[in-house]
């Protein structure tokens, strides 16, 4: 299992959670007051963490919504071409091959050690 559940009350800005399948980053939080019959409800805006899009919900604080499981890696880059990076994890040694983002151009060297997320069976590049 790749997720874990929590509570809507219980998620804080800069944490992850899913929304659509995807695992995305708390952006902000707002929390309403209970109503005369009702319960507080929080509006909670996100970006996902793989596309870059930007997700809003709404949902009950007794709410439970799933969290996913990710893991901060570093690896040492082995090569580069125009498209991908290929990788080898620092922990495992395993390899394997990434997509090359635009803003990551010209940064990256053979050698040089990267961060990377690993979530939900899927990896990207964070800090280099």
């Amino acid at each position: 299992m790749a997720w874990t559940q929590a509570e809507v009350r219980e998620l804080k800005e800069g944490r992850y959670m899913l929304i659509d399948e995807e695992p995305c980053r708390i952006i902000s939080i707002q929390m309403s007051k209970p109503g005369k019959h009702g319960e507080a409800k929080a509006r909670i805006d996100a970006v996902g963490i793989f596309d870059g899009s930007k997700r809003s919900v709404v949902f009950p604080v007794k709410h439970k919504v799933q969290v996913p499981m990710i893991g901060k890696h570093q690896a040492q880059v082995i090569s580069l071409s125009s498209t991908e990076v290929q990788l080898m994890d620092m922990e495992s040694y395993q390899t394997f091959s990434l997509p090359l983002d635009e803003d990551l151009k010209g940064q990256l060297t053979p050698g040089t050690e990267i961060q990377y997320l690993d979530a939900m069976g899927r990896k990207r590049i964070t800090r280099n």
